[in-house]
């Protein structure tokens, strides 16, 4: 039997994947008029059809979600061996981190991971998002969590558990000098991350029992609220590995002496990966780059 096209194949993939003509064809880096006309012609091809219009966007028909699946599963089997194929003429590694912990660890000892590798290729990719493993996004991630995720086709392996505190700049601190516990840091200007709840957290695990309504700008990423602490425009949570050169150089102070831990980075990978001999060289390699500081 002749098969179809495949790129006409790969084209209703990416659609059916995506639910959207435009978004399959940005992610195929062709125009949805070509993406259109591919689907079209499998259509004809198969003699059914795969995919309806409805409002902006498209759905697939109850035989396009049947033959959705068994594409899909095809797809991932021909990106998985590809895979292998690569991996065995030359070590290379995909990695995806959370950005703090990628400018301030990763990026400076880069060369010496890849020196570490044989020669092989690193790409590192900043990102607060979480790599879909299945598609082969990515080798490894470097993630903090509370706690450990639980997914039976993925080990996570602990590198390190920060202690995390208060820090301010030399100058805001000394506007403030009546600050003695952790009691009275919600009366200094607050830096937030995504919401107050890191703060919340925190201000409850130091033993704070009355917290009040917490205000200040909200950063989403910890690498920018540490810089907005630095230029002085308020209090951060951070951990020791993020800051530990900037307490050393003083641009930064912790405020007052606690003792808490909120999460952990941990590597995680598919359980396979695991007995490859890069996965286990860039864990020992990340224990031993994030030590926490004496």
């Amino acid at each position: 039997m002749r098969l179809p096209s495949l790129t006409a194949l790969r084209a209703f993939e990416a659609v059916g994947r995506t639910g959207s003509i435009r978004a399959a064809g940005e992610e195929l880096a062709i125009s949805p008029t070509v993406v259109s006309r591919h689907i079209q012609n499998l259509q004809a091809d198969l003699g059914v059809t795969l995919v309806e219009h409805r409002g902006r966007g498209v759905v697939l028909t109850a035989v396009g979600e049947q033959y959705h699946r068994q594409i899909e599963r095809a797809f991932d089997l021909l990106r998985r061996a590809t895979h292998v194929a690569k991996t065995k003429s030359r070590e290379n590694l995909t990695i995806w981190c959370i950005p703090g912990l990628a400018t301030v660890k990763l990026l400076p000892r880069l060369p010496e991971l890849e020196a570490r590798l044989g020669g092989g290729n690193i790409t590192l990719q900043p990102t607060l998002s979480r790599p879909d493993f299945s598609r082969d996004e990515a080798d490894a991630e470097i993630v903090y969590l509370s706690d450990p995720p639980s997914n039976d086709g993925l080990r996570a392996e602990r590198l390190a558990n920060p202690r995390v505190f208060p820090v301010a700049s030399p100058a805001l601190l000394a506007r403030f000098q009546d600050i003695q516990s952790p009691a009275d840091l919600p009366k200094l200007p607050l830096i937030h991350e995504d919401s107050t709840a890191q703060w919340e957290i925190w201000l409850r695990r130091a033993g704070v029992a009355d917290i009040p309504m917490l205000q200040g700008p909200r950063l989403w990423h910890a690498h920018l609220a540490i810089e907005a602490a630095k230029i002085g425009q308020g209090v951060a949570i951070a951990n020791a590995l993020l800051v530990e050169e900037d307490l050393r150089l003083g641009r930064l102070v912790e405020i007052v002496p606690s003792e808490v831990y909120l999460g952990s980075y941990y590597l995680i990978a598919p359980h396979d990966a695991w007995s490859s001999r890069s996965i286990q060289m860039l864990f020992d390699w990340l224990v031993y780059v994030l030590k926490p500081p004496p």
